[in-house]
């Protein structure tokens, strides 16, 4: 009950929490990273040292065994020595390149980005003056280096981690809408059979009296309509039929139906080429996609303009283009008219434009698009469809 009633300060909760914890993984790898760093040049103080303590003894033919055990035990760390003479010296370098000074120069540079170099030099007893034997430049380990980017590669997993959650919750609540949507839409379907039964009869009825014939063949195309819009609603979360059908044929229907039925103050324009053209296609739900289109540009010119329909094929392709002379779209409004939910009018669900994506895109294998919008001037929607 009360995850229900404060859903909403449990999210930010969880969500505070979460960044509270990468904070302190990050902070505390941060803190292991300098430590480690610290340890490492203390390492370099002492391996720096025996060096010094090394040519010393050479002067003096007694060699420490200490100091050779010290020189030979670092195996990690990179360094460079450069003596007074200029002379080069490395170890745990690349052994194929330690000749190529190109390649020694730069690390040289990098040596002295990630750490500052130590002064290799000793204070001579007999005339108490400062003897340098030249510089030390060291890189950091490999193990320091993966401790580096350790914090991306644990921000790059939290951040998959959260993506997937995010993408299996967002399908988990897309299927349940989708499921929604289903019942819905067939139980309208069947809640509308009953009266259009009714309707079907009544028009019989009509027929043998004495009524205007015209009037009754308006009614029976209303019925008709009705029929198509029923069949459509059942439809919804099925997989539908498609058959090879003349497209051009289809979109005159459509247009000729929905022309008879919008304001006077809309002119209405359709350019059709001459020979059929063929698809598969489930007329039904086309019908549906079309209408959609176009009661949606009429809406976008608040019910006058220009609303044209042309169909053209290249190649293997037909294109649909619906184009009005309404308020148009702004380029970020392109890929959102068809989102689920998204609507510019006061009333409206939000519906149209997705259920028109789906129809064309999943049951299609087709492509719905703004081929072009400017604002106050008009848009242009596109249908794209491969012909058989």
């Amino acid at each position: 009950m009360f995850f229900t009633k404060n859903r909403q300060l449990v999210r930010w909760i969880i969500i505070t929490a979460s960044f509270a914890i990468i904070s302190l993984i990050l902070w505390n790898t941060y803190t292991f990273f300098q430590k480690f760093k610290a340890e490492e040049r203390a390492k370099m103080a002492i391996w720096s040292a025996a060096q010094v303590e090394l040519q010393r003894s050479l002067l003096t033919d007694d060699i420490n065994p200490l100091v050779d055990k010290i020189i030979f035990s670092d195996s990690l760390t990179p360094k460079i020595v450069i003596n007074e003479e200029k002379q080069i010296n490395t170890v745990n370098i690349n052994e194929k390149r330690i000749n190529d000074s190109t390649y020694i120069n730069k690390l040289i540079l990098q040596f002295e980005k990630q750490n500052k170099p130590i002064e290799l030099s000793y204070i001579d007893p007999k005339n108490n003056k400062k003897v340098n034997i030249g510089n030390l430049y060291y890189g950091d380990s490999d193990i320091l280096n993966k401790l580096k980017y350790y914090p991306l590669a644990l921000l790059l997993i939290i951040f998959l981690f959260g993506s997937v959650v995010y993408f299996f919750y967002r399908s988990s609540k897309i299927a349940t809408q989708n499921k929604l949507w289903s019942g819905m839409a067939k139980e309208t379907a069947h809640q509308i059979g009953t009266p259009l039964s009714s309707l079907i009869g009544w028009a019989e009825i009509l027929k043998t009296e004495n009524v205007n014939p015209e009037y009754i063949l308006e009614i029976e195309k209303d019925i008709d309509r009705l029929q198509t819009i029923t069949e459509r609603f059942s439809k919804i979360g099925s997989l539908p039929t498609l058959e090879k059908t003349d497209i051009v044929k289809e979109t005159q229907d459509t247009y000729n139906y929905l022309k008879s039925r919008s304001s006077k103050l809309i002119n209405f324009t359709i350019k059709l080429p001459e020979d059929p053209i063929y698809v598969n296609l489930n007329p039904q739900l086309y019908s549906w996609t079309i209408e959609n289109l176009v009661k949606n540009a009429i809406d976008a010119m608040k019910g006058k303009g220009d609303l044209t329909i042309v169909i053209t094929q290249l190649e293997n392709n037909v294109k649909i283009n619906v184009i009005d002379t309404g308020k148009g779209l702004t380029k970020n409004q392109f890929k959102s008219v068809f989102e689920p939910g998204y609507t510019t009018k006061k009333r409206g669900w939000g519906l149209g434009l997705s259920l028109a994506r789906r129809i064309v895109e999943d049951f299609h294998d087709g492509k719905i698009k703004v081929v072009q919008s400017q604002i106050d001037k008009g848009t242009i929607m596109q249908i794209a469809l491969k012909t058989v």
